[in-house]
């Protein structure tokens, strides 16, 4: 049975889920599961786990994430991208390009934003966006993600940076390189940054360029998958997601005891998370040395 990652390019108009059950189907697996939701609207990197892969979907949520926005000044909207009803209008300064540079360090760090009533956020056991959808508005508390790097590109579409992308041309828009945390809402972030210009802002495209550590370079579309004559051949070793942890490979006896879910004694073993193989190479777990003792965090070995 397939077992791997596969990094999809994800069309726009399709959800997260859309995808794992188009490649349910192709590849005759019912274990597929994916990291980070992108909302239908938005485009790239969407990370699919296949088969035993998918034990590794929860160490890839929480990794950061690079995106490419346009931003488009001037407008304010319900759901704080071009796809809701508008709020308001106001005509966007002539110095908004200086302005919004200059405002660029105060949207960068440790930041509070306050969850969009159009998101899958719980209060009181109710998503937001169903209450959103009934004409109801609740309060949210705000909350603390991070941007670590922030710059505005304006002119041009970037094609050589997003070949493909269909970036649609906007008077009084810019492109936003976004390099975050988990949790971040890039609708939200476009939304405050037109507020604090004064004339409002809303989020007209998005594409995710990274996630969990994999990049637009190696995500295949849709059509490419579904026309590919061995789309296994597509899939990446589930180890390839624990790239930045150093390797550790055991002999025999280790082995065993690794396959029998025993701790080894690891007395000059630096402290850290490793990722363990067999004999053969076989990745068999994630595991963490602590206290002159490897245990197993997840392992990944096939029964």
């Amino acid at each position: 049975m397939p077992s791997g990652i596969l990094i999809v390019n994800k069309p726009q108009d399709w959800t997260s889920m859309d995808v794992c059950a188009k490649l349910r189907g192709v590849f005759h697996e019912k274990r597929v599961g994916h990291a980070g939701t992108l909302d239908p609207m938005a485009t790239g990197v969407l990370p699919v786990f296949l088969g035993r892969a998918t034990r590794a979907v929860e160490f890839a949520e929480s990794g950061e994430k690079e995106y490419l926005a346009l931003l488009q000044l001037g407008l304010t909207t319900d759901t704080q991208d071009v796809w809701g009803t508008t709020l308001e209008e106001r005509p966007v300064p002539e110095d908004a390009k200086e302005r919004l540079e200059a405002i660029l360090p105060q949207f960068t760090g440790a930041i509070q934003q306050v969850p969009p009533m159009y998101s899958a956020v719980k209060i009181n056991g109710k998503k937001l966006y169903e209450l959103a959808r009934k004409g109801q508005e609740v309060e949210r508390k705000p909350r603390t993600v991070t941007i670590h790097a922030l710059t505005a590109v304006w002119g041009g579409r970037v094609k050589a940076a997003v070949p493909g992308q269909p970036w649609p041309e906007l008077p009084n828009a810019c492109f936003l390189r976004i390099h975050c945390s988990k949790g971040t809402y890039i609708r939200t972030l476009c939304h405050d940054m037109g507020q604090a210009l004064g004339c409002g802002g809303v989020m007209a495209a998005l594409q995710r360029t990274e996630a969990c550590g994999f990049s637009l370079g190696q995500a295949h579309t849709l059509e490419e998958i579904l026309q590919h004559p061995d789309p296994a051949s597509l899939l990446l070793p589930v180890d390839s997601l624990f790239g930045d942890r150093p390797a550790l490979h055991l002999k025999a006896q280790g082995e065993k005891k690794v396959r029998n879910g025993t701790a080894l004694s690891t007395p000059k073993l630096k402290e850290r998370e490793y990722r363990v193989y067999g004999e053969t190479g076989e990745f068999l777990a994630l595991s963490r040395c602590s206290g002159g003792r490897l245990t197993i965090i997840k392992s990944f070995y096939e029964v």
